[in-house]
This record gives structure tokens, sequence and C-alpha cells, in this order.
């Protein structure tokens, strides 16, 4: 008998073994709840950014185009598209920031400026369709 080797192993195994569920998509959300600090002055504020709609903050325009809730069945996570541009006079009208940003980990992929700092907090505001959440077994109809 001929010895089979651990590629053919490793080959057979991932064609015999279950496949994983899909994934459910997340939940689209229509507010971006962002934590800014204007370095300078030591000033924090909340704001509550639409998605598709510019919201300021100092010199910055910070548009979300996608906030996104993981659903009930997944680790929780939120993440969210952002385009972040500074307005200042001297820095003209320059793209300082275009990606994802998750809640659970600020720092992977933050907003770099000398002055401000952003980050995400929290998807708000389920879009029409998207169910709002896990219901209580107990609610009647």
């Amino acid at each position: 008998m001929k010895p089979v080797s651990a590629t053919t192993l490793l080959v057979l195994a991932l064609a015999l073994a279950p496949q994983a569920a899909p994934a459910r998509p997340s939940e689209p959300h229509r507010i971006a709840l962002l934590r800014a600090l204007d370095k300078v002055t030591a000033r924090v504020t909340t704001l509550e950014a639409p998605v598709d709609r510019p919201t300021r903050f100092g010199t910055l325009v910070v548009t979300p185009r996608a906030c996104l809730v993981a659903p009930p069945i997944e680790p929780p996570e939120r993440a969210a598209f952002l385009e972040i541009r500074d307005e200042s006079p001297r820095g003209g009208d320059g793209l300082l920031f275009s990606g994802w940003m998750f809640a659970s980990s600020p720092g992977l992929s933050a907003l770099e400026h000398p002055i401000y700092d952003l980050w995400l907090l929290d998807c708000r505001e389920p879009e029409a369709g998207a169910p709002a959440g896990p219901t209580s077994p107990s609610a009647k109809p």
C-alpha cells in the first residue's frame, strides 16, 4: 500500500468537512455615533452623524457612508465606513481618511491628525426593513 501524503489528507479533510453556515449580513443603521477630541482645547464631543450627510467638527467634515451592526447571534460589533475631509484654510479640501472604523478596536483604523482624534462609538436607528433586534419570547402579537 502506497503512503498518503499530507497534502492529500488535507484536501480530503477539507472536502469532507461540513460547510460553515453562511454569515448573516450586518444590519444597516442610519446614524453613526462618533466621539471627537480636539487636542488643542481638550474638548470632547459626541457627534450624531447621519449616513450620507456631512457633519462638521472643527475643520473636519465627516460623512458616514455606512453604519453596520452585527446580528445578535454574532459577537457584538459596530462598523462604519467614513470619509473625513479637512477644510481648513491651510489644509485645503484634502481627504484625510476613507475607510472602515470599528467600535471594538478604535486603534485599528484611526484618524491620524495633529489636532483631532475621532472614533466610532455605536450605530443608531436601524433602517426600515432591518430587524430592530431579537424579540422577547414572552411578547404577545
